[in-house]
């Protein structure tokens, strides 16, 4: 049973609360039972490029009805992640089948070709959301806007939120295993097993950096592949201070690892939200410290925090080994459509 903070009644109000499955015990094995054994979702989805103001461009995937007026959810994925991500695929699947429309991003370089200048996509970029929202608002303006982030996606709309608040044009926006304090995160996930998932993060973040700089050298962009190269080598890099202190920090117009985690953090903007937030954590996270979740008084009028004991990092699985179930895309489309 979860604990809701500040209001505990609306989790006991829940009609079926989390059962996490007996099967997958402790946060590790509901964090990798989804993206390991779980089977794809086969959507037909139409992609469209968006063009951003500084030339770069974003991928989004839509899924669902045409209808102008159908309620649209933006769907947020995490690090090194994609909308092709199975969380991301099974929430589409069950939001077209209570016929709402849903868009999924692909932040820059994501949708499996390289962005087009140096810059890429971190736990900050606010600004890039921000597009995002105003170019969904233009292309569906009758239809109620909603958003939902997982992870570093959970972590942007969260500062999104705060930083925009009671302007924001969202109707709702649920937020799933947060990094709320990023600089805690960086430290948590190199501690015992999930030191495991920092050298993934560590392979996939030098390959998307590396990525880049082959795209840059083929076209014989000379200033981007050196604003690149100047940042120093992408070898011997272990840890998320490592990445962050020499590519993350600079490349974005941020101090140093400590100043990016600092204004990054979505914890911060937490008192500033207006708009109904939902929040879905684990204490059982591998990335994420229990006292790095915000305490009560931390969180506006507006936001409610779903604290379970187990669930892991985007896990939330249930039923049986044959008939897995995964509350995430029971509960979030049923918050979203309550009044």
């Amino acid at each position: 049973m979860p604990t809701t903070i500040p209001d505990i009644s609306a989790a006991l109000e829940m009609e079926h609360p989390f059962a996490p499955a007996r099967w997958l015990p402790g946060g590790h094995l509901q964090t990798l039972w989804n993206p390991f054994c779980r089977r794809a979702p086969l959507l037909p989805r139409g992609r469209e490029r968006l063009w951003l103001a500084d030339g770069d461009f974003i991928d989004l995937d839509w899924h669902g009805p045409h209808d102008p007026e159908a309620p649209l959810v933006l769907v947020l994925h995490g690090l090194t992640g994609s909308s092709s991500s199975l969380y991301v695929l099974g929430l589409q699947q069950e939001l077209a089948s209570r016929k709402w429309a849903s868009v999924a991003i692909n932040w820059r370089g994501c949708s499996g070709e390289p962005n087009l200048l140096p810059r890429a996509y971190h736990s900050g970029a606010s600004d890039d959301l921000s597009e995002v929202i105003a170019h969904l608002q233009a292309a569906r303006p009758l239809a109620p806007l909603y958003a939902v982030g997982y992870s570093l996606g959970g972590n942007v709309l969260l500062k999104y939120l705060g930083e925009t608040g009671q302007a924001a044009p969202l109707q709702k926006a649920v937020a799933v295993s947060v990094p709320f304090r990023l600089d805690q995160c960086a430290d948590r996930i190199g501690l015992g097993f999930s030191r495991v998932y920092q050298a993934h993060f560590m392979r996939e973040m030098v390959a998307y950096v590396r990525d880049k700089q082959r795209l840059f050298a083929s076209t014989g962009d000379d200033a981007h592949l050196s604003a690149l190269r100047r940042l120093g080598s992408l070898e011997g890099m272990r840890t998320f201070w490592d990445f962050d202190g020499r590519f993350t920090a600079p490349l974005h117009g941020y101090a140093d690892a400590t100043d990016y985690y600092r204004r990054a953090s979505s914890r911060y903007f937490l008192p500033d939200i207006r708009i109904p937030t939902l929040l879905i954590q684990a204490e059982d996270d591998p990335f994420v410290f229990r006292h790095s979740v915000p305490e009560p008084d931390e969180l506006s009028a507006t936001t409610t925090l779903e604290l379970h004991r187990t669930g892991g990092h985007v896990g939330f699985v249930e039923g049986s080994p044959l008939k897995p179930r995964y509350y995430l895309e029971r509960r979030i489309p049923e918050w979203l459509a309550e009044p």
